[in-house]
């Protein structure tokens, strides 16, 4: 980026220009010619750093000075740091929650740094965790999340102080689903066992080995039941795929593009590996890969959100940023604005609470603190067509073949369980690892059973419908975010126009984190629920029926819907997957100072910032009747266009 001026940035360019902070925050400690090794991580031809020093680096002793000191120049200044965790940890540990992993380890964390600290450390038990250990017990989903925070209650809580040292038996019974966990889909699995996780996800694959790294490193000489494998072989198997997950990301940016939910569940495996592994090359790379999501959110913050367009996100996280998984973590590292915190168990907060060794760069400090006007321009994923015509070969991009099962993850990384390339390989597996018996693979069995389970009709149907079927797909996407002091504006351009997306938040408008606009195309009447975060997937507020094409330039963009498929065509698929014959507007008047309706245009202002929307179909204000949440709003918030799903919204932002 460059101040005062807009400037190029694709995704290339990006994460080229971050080599240098990879360099300040991978490197090894100073060798005694004063000069910091560069990791061995990095990609010379894309480097932008100055020379290595021709003295050899000493390599570091252990993965502990792996990475350069706290306080080393090129990082945050320690002294704001630790004030900033000083802030989180005394908002956090004001509630106990002897239920929560994090919530433990936020206390020991506490208890680690202050030697004065006490809490109701004995409330922590084995009964305190049963929910959680049952859950791992009954191999459910998102078990890896579980896994991810108890190893650090293993890390911290065995500190050998009356504040630090947890109930034995509760490292025990940690231990013991350690060993009995399975960590991949391929695993073998028990004939009286059902595995109802979901590995797949960008943030599920680098999770589950994450995990699987750090129990083979717990236990090296273990043999683990499911596998038959030590623990080394574990922690082997798993280490070049984490270096790959990492690697994908400089090549291919975030599958889930800038996700305010998933972008946190990539920091926190990122920085369980710089904090707890003992292994140094993967600490350095851990650091690298951390320096880009925090690169990725600094980038695109604003007054406290991250206000990116989202490849993945939901109803809660997309009309409010308090309620972004980010927005702790945000908060911490990057805020000074007022306001408070907002969960006393973040997954991500705590642990940068407890972290020893890593620190992000000063520079990425810097940039979510800036207050030029800038534009960031950045390329995630990779683009395939689902809609291609059917042959017995067909060609994968980046040499990532559709008929090799190690190649399965990867597409399935992208949400590609829709592209009829994928049929085969993905009923194979699926029927070898019994996939279907699980509650992750419940929708997908019943689009399976609609075909008879014929791979040949599925791949036809597929390539028929891939607008719909293909929903999922993050595909390529780039992405343009323009950002002053006052207000902010990005979109994701021409990704997959006319098509569904079942998550996608496709551009946002924003000026304080409550204050925020958007469009949707909904498939559904918005939902009859006392919750306010409780929406359809796709539904009202979450994804998009049919995607816009969306072009922005600096502080203006159009967003032109147009379904691209008749919901129709297919009597099945029309039953299930409807649209509504109108388009709408997320505009909360009760959060902006004032609010006007000219010419047709609605003009927004808050705190120097506005942001003016107009509809091609003239919009209507809808009236939310009583069992519909409305979020303390009391003034109308949901801008209808109806007579049709064709519709053109252009926004425009500025300060005044």
């Amino acid at each position: 980026m460059q101040p005062n001026a807009p400037s190029a940035m694709n995704r290339r360019r990006f994460l080229t220009g971050t080599s240098a902070l990879a360099f300040l925050a991978a490197c090894s400690n100073s060798d005694d010619t004063g000069e910091s090794a560069p990791s061995p991580t990095q990609t010379p031809q894309s480097s932008t750093a100055t020379a290595a020093p021709t003295a050899t680096p000493v390599p570091p002793a252990t993965a502990a000075e792996a990475l350069a000191a706290p306080g080393s120049p090129g990082l945050v200044d320690e002294a704001f740091y630790q004030q900033r965790v000083d802030s989180y940890l005394s908002y956090a540990t004001e509630s106990e929650n002897p239920a929560s992993p994090s919530g433990i380890g936020l206390h020991l964390t506490a208890a680690h740094r202050d030697p004065t600290y006490t809490w109701d450390i004995d409330a922590v038990s084995v009964d305190s965790l049963q929910p959680v250990l049952t859950k791992i017990d009954e191999w459910r989903d998102t078990r890896d999340f579980d896994f991810m925070y108890l190893n650090w209650v293993l890390a911290l809580g065995q500190g050998g102080t009356e504040m630090t040292t947890i109930d034995p038996a509760v490292i025990d019974a940690i231990h013991a689903r350690t060993l009995a966990n399975r960590y991949r889909y391929d695993d073998p699995l028990p004939d009286d066992r059902i595995d109802h996780l979901w590995y797949w996800s960008e943030n599920h694959r680098l999770i589950t080995l994450a995990n699987e790294h750090l129990a083979g490193e717990l236990f090296p000489d273990e043999v683990f039941p499911i596998t038959g494998l030590s623990g080394a072989e574990h922690a082997a198997r798993a280490k070049p795929e984490i270096l790959e997950w990492i690697d994908e990301r400089g090549r291919f940016g975030f599958f889930e593009w800038h996700s305010n939910v998933y972008m946190a569940k990539n920091i926190t495996p990122l920085l369980m590996l710089c904090e707890l592994s003992e292994d140094t090359e993967l600490v350095r790379a851990a650091a690298v890969g951390l320096d880009a999501c925090l690169l990725d959110m600094a980038t695109h913050y604003h007054q406290g959100a991250y206000v990116a367009p989202h490849g993945r996100t939901y109803k809660k996280d997309k009309t409010t940023a308090r309620d972004e998984d980010t927005f702790d973590v945000a908060k911490l590292l990057f805020d000074e604005t007022p306001g408070g915190y907002e969960s006393p168990t973040s997954t991500t907060a705590t642990y940068f609470c407890a972290a020893q060794r890593y620190r992000p760069p000063q520079l990425v400090i810097g940039i979510a603190r800036d207050n030029s006007v800038t534009v960031t321009r950045e390329r995630h994923g990779i683009h395939a067509d689902a809609s291609e015509p059917i042959t017995d070969d067909p060609v994968a991009p980046f040499g990532y073949d559709y008929d090799d099962p190690a190649n399965l993850t990867f597409w399935w990384s992208l949400g590609a369980l829709g592209m009829w390339q994928l049929a085969p390989q993905g009923m194979a597996q699926a029927d070898q690892y019994r996939l279907w018996d699980g509650d992750a693979f419940g929708q997908v069995k019943l689009l399976r059973d609609a075909k008879g389970g014929d791979v040949q009709a599925i791949m036809e149907w597929e390539q028929a419908n891939p607008m719909i079927l293909n929903l999922g797909f993050l595909d390529e996407a780039n992405t343009y975010a323009w950002r002053s002091p006052q207000v902010s504006l990005a979109s994701v351009v021409d990704h997959r126009k006319g098509e569904m997306r079942d998550q996608v938040h496709i551009w946002q408008a924003t000026i304080e984190p409550d204050t925020r606009v958007f469009t949707t195309h909904p498939m559904t009447e918005p939902a009859e629920s006392d919750d306010w975060g409780d929406d359809d997937d796709p539904g009202y507020w979450t994804g998009e029926a049919s995607m816009p094409r969306s072009a922005q330039f600096e502080k203006t963009a159009i967003h032109i819907y147009l379904p691209a498929y008749d919901e129709n065509t297919d009597p099945l698929l029309g039953s299930v997957f409807r649209y509504r014959d109108y388009t709408h507007a997320y505009f909360p008047q009760d959060h902006f100072d004032e609010v006007r309706e000219v010419g047709g245009w609605v003009v927004g202002a808050k705190g120097g910032g506005y942001v003016a929307l107009w509809s091609w179909r003239p919009p209507t204000w809808r009236d939310y009747p009583p069992g519909i949440p409305t979020n303390g709003m009391t003034q109308p918030f949901d801008l209808v266009a109806d007579g049709g799903p064709d519709n053109v919204w252009i926004v425009e932002v500025g300060n005044w």
